[in-house]
C-alpha cells in the first residue's frame, strides 16, 4: 500500500504533466473552493452508460487504442 505522501507526490506529478504547472495548481484551487462531494459526482458520472460500455471504453483506455 501507498503512503499518503506518495499518493499525492504522483498525484500531483500526473496533474502537471496532464495539465502543466498552472492549470494543475488552478485545479486545486478549485476542488479546494468548491463544496465537493466525490462519491456523489462519480455516481452522476456514469449514470447513463451501461456495465458493458464501461468495460469497453476501460479496455480501449488501458490497451492504449483510445
Amino acid at each position: 500500500m501507498k503512503t499518503d505522501t506518495m499518493i499525492r507526490y504522483e498525484g500531483m506529478k500526473a496533474l502537471r504533466e496532464k495539465l502543466g504547472i498552472v492549470e494543475a495548481e488552478r485545479f486545486i484551487s478549485l476542488i479546494l473552493r468548491e463544496s465537493f462531494d466525490y462519491t456523489e459526482w462519480q455516481r452522476d458520472l456514469w449514470k447513463d452508460k451501461s456495465i458493458d460500455e464501461l468495460f469497453n471504453a476501460a479496455k480501449t483506455y488501458t490497451s492504449g487504442k483510445e
